[in-house]
């Protein structure tokens, strides 16, 4: 045995998504991390442990332009090159990279955190360290720094250092909640363990262990869906716990769930009601995948109310998309559904004091842990939201330090400050416009050799096909007008002669805001006529079939009148409805990639350029009046965030690498006259590249691009210069 003292800028507790994303995070703005995980492999519930896909704000593709950038959006981008087949042990091994790939990163992997050192000081509470044990390696490790970040999900650090948490539900009244209970408890959502199955093409027996549960004596059989083709997280429901103490009862928990998973398998495998015959129990879990524990108590409690009005919060650093989602307590045993769930019409913000404790200085949170309330936590809960959360406490810790403030004075004076570092980062911000003072883009001419100006699939993307789209339903088209109202703004009726041949419709649209925004047009559903469409996705349009319809899990309640669900994005998903606007639209202009929003806002923010061939590059400049000393391009390219990503791969997306992405470029500066090239690249998969070199003095930048993965046009969502 031996010990030891680990001195960093930022010790984060934690080697779930939500750690793994702070301490990387941290690390890129040059703070030594110290990252500490008490099991042998990276990713939490993510990882091969546990085997719960990594869901997020596009609600498997229920929310619209939602799915997180950042690191967690580096991960899903590389997952889905790497490892298109969902093997979870190929996913450790993506994150386990991303952390290797940080040089100020230290990992402490099998460490178990088991006492912290905490003290009042100077009239604020403060850790002061914290101490762990690593099992096969018999190593004791002190680990000091200025911040923590509690990530450990169940909040262990932060009890221990006497910050303040709930357990459980609170009452009603609370919050002003409508989901919430009556009365407060301590009640929660359960765990899970899952299983995997493998078809062997052969006879496969199977005699159950003595622990197996006979099930037909459950709800279960009756209450659930059981299909012999499922396994992983499609047994999602698999939960167990939410009546007893998550943690403590924690071994109880998890035979009971193992009992039930040996019995269900036992009632698919003999009972003669499923087609199983060749079907074998490939793995099971041994650890339960925890939900929920202790939240702890910032500055700002997150609520239902928070989530369903999207509340903006001048302070919000982070957003999430999934439902509320919450389970009966009962878990499995339930007779009701085995979830209920409401969405926001579109993302929420989530603020920074939610990611602080607000009696403990120098304790940020990252995870399930975060400040929220019950109801609200059955959004915030999921990973990649969790994940986009500890990004946010990894760069606030930083910030912190660089400014030598606690947390609190950055959510009170400096949050404009901090939203502006993520956003450069590409972090998972949403409605913040770039307004970097040190973006020497922002005080430059932009130009490009072409501009994308139509709407037009045929025209912005040439090639395909016609197709037609019955008008059995009334038919919304989100376009990005010069000009998404959420109340009715103009109803036109235009009178059309019968054709056999497609035939072009002018519609008079009288709609003039101040800034540009988008406008859905809805066609009213009319028997005998169709609408005309290709199969292209210009970015920024969606085809929305007024059909309600969620992820198609028959274990969820949903209500079909949400407008997410009555409108659903997700069927017409990659084909545009042949439209045309009056004048040209500006939704694809250069000046688009500088000083803008970074993601879909109000219109996508990009610049999209006319087609590009081998022949015929295209490429966006930067021209100054006077010449600049210039160290470093960043540059961010199109990834689709319309499209749901998803670890495990449940709903697959066909495109290992993004067709939009561009694959090819170089970057050059200008010099007396002449252009110099600082950056080639090849082969490229990534939505951010950031290019350093040794300081040049120039008058003007540009990138080139030379080819892209797919799509017809170059795509740069943001161009920026230091």
């Amino acid at each position: 045995m031996r010990t030891q003292t680990i001195d960093s800028d930022i010790t984060v507790i934690g080697g779930g998504l939500a750690g793994v994303c702070a301490a990387i995070s941290a690390a890129r703005l040059g703070k030594t991390v110290a990252l500490i995980g008490n099991r042998p492999v990276l990713g939490g519930n993510s990882s091969s442990e546990v085997r719960v896909w990594v869901v997020g704000a596009t609600a498997h593709g229920i929310q619209r332009f939602a799915r997180e950038s950042g690191v967690i959006g580096e991960l899903y981008v590389e997952n889905q090159y790497r490892n298109p087949e969902g093997n979870p042990v190929i996913w450790d091994e993506v994150v386990m990279d991303a952390v290797r790939a940080e040089p100020n990163i230290r990992l402490f992997l099998n460490t178990d955190v088991r006492e912290v050192d905490a003290a009042d000081i100077e009239g604020e509470r403060v850790v002061t360290g914290v101490r762990g044990w690593t099992m096969g390696s018999e190593i004791w490790t002190e680990f000091t720094s200025p911040y923590f970040i509690d990530a450990s999900g169940d909040g262990l650090i932060g009890h221990l250092a006497g910050a303040e948490y709930r357990l459980g539900r609170e009452a009603r009244s609370e919050f002003g909640e409508s989901w919430a209970p009556e009365e407060a408890d301590e009640k929660f959502l359960g765990s899970t363990i899952l299983f995997y199955t493998k078809d062997l093409g052969r006879p496969v027996k199977f005699v159950p262990p003595n622990s197996a549960k006979d099930i037909t004596q459950t709800p279960i059989p009756s209450s659930r869906i059981l299909r012999s083709g499922d396994s992983g997280a499609h047994y999602w429901w698999i939960e167990y716990g939410g009546e007893l103490d998550i943690v403590h009862d924690n071994e109880e928990i998890r035979d009971e769930l193992r009992s039930v998973i040996f019995g269900i398998w036992d009632y698919i495998k003999n009972s003669g009601k499923f087609d199983a015959e060749t079907l074998d129990l490939e793995w099971v879990g041994s650890l339960p995948g925890k939900r929920e524990y202790r939240r702890f108590v910032g500055d700002h409690v997150l609520t239902q109310n928070d989530i369903l009005e999207q509340t903006e919060f001048d302070d919000a650093v982070a957003f999430g998309g999934w439902s509320i989602d919450l389970h009966p307590v009962e878990g499995m045993y339930a007779t009701e559904p085995g979830a209920h769930q409401r969405y926001s019409n579109g993302i929420y913000g989530i603020p920074f004091r939610s990611y602080y404790s607000r009696n403990v200085a120098n304790l940020l949170l990252a995870g399930r842990d975060i400040s929220a309330s019950h109801v609200a936590f059955g959004s915030s809960r999921v990973m990649a939201t969790c994940a986009a959360g500890g990004e946010a406490a990894g760069t606030g810790a930083s910030f912190a330090l660089d400014l030598g403030v606690r947390p609190r004075a950055i959510a009170e004076h400096h949050a404009s400050e901090l939203r502006q570092l993520l956003l450069r980062q590409d972090a998972s911000v949403f409605g913040v416009r770039n307004e970097d003072p040190d973006d020497l883009a922002l005080r430059a001419t932009v130009t490009a050799s072409s501009e994308a100006t139509s709407i037009d699939p045929a025209v912005f993307a040439p090639g395909g096909e016609d197709q037609l789209l019955p008008l059995t339903r009334d038919v919304g088209l989100l376009v990005p007008q010069n000009a998404v109202p959420i109340d009715q703004r103009l109803t036109t009726r235009v009178a059309v002669t019968g054709s056999p041949e497609p035939q072009w419709v002018r519609v008079p649209l009288d709609w003039h805001p101040e800034h540009p925004e988008s406008v859905v047009v809805v066609v009213e559903a009319q028997e005998g006529a169709e609408l005309v469409y290709r199969a292209t996705q210009v970015p920024g349009v969606l085809t929305l079939v007024h059909d309600p319809q969620a992820d198609g899990d028959a274990n969820v309640e949903v209500d079909e009148s949400e407008a997410l669900i009555a409108w659903p994005a997700f069927p017409m998903r990659g084909r545009t409805v042949r439209a045309r606007l009056e004048p040209a639209t500006e939704a694809f202009a250069a000046a688009k990639a500088v000083g803008g929003y970074q993601r879909y806002y109000g219109g996508p923010q990009l610049w999209a350029s006319e087609p590009i061939a081998a022949d015929n590059p295209q490429q966006l400049r930067l021209e100054w009046d006077e010449p600049v000393e210039l160290r470093c391009l960043r540059v961010v390219f199109d990834d689709d965030q319309d499209v749901e990503l998803n670890t495990l791969h449940h709903h697959r997306t066909p495109d290992e690498v993004f067709p939009e992405l561009v694959r090819d470029y170089v970057l050059e500066v200008r010099r007396d006259g002449e252009w110099m090239e600082v950056a080639r690249v090849v082969e490229n998969r990534r939505r951010q590249r950031v290019h350093e070199f040794d300081p040049i003095t120039t008058d003007a930048a540009r990138i080139r691009v030379l080819a892209t993965n797919g799509a017809g046009q170059a795509r740069v969502i943001a161009l920026r210069a230091y």
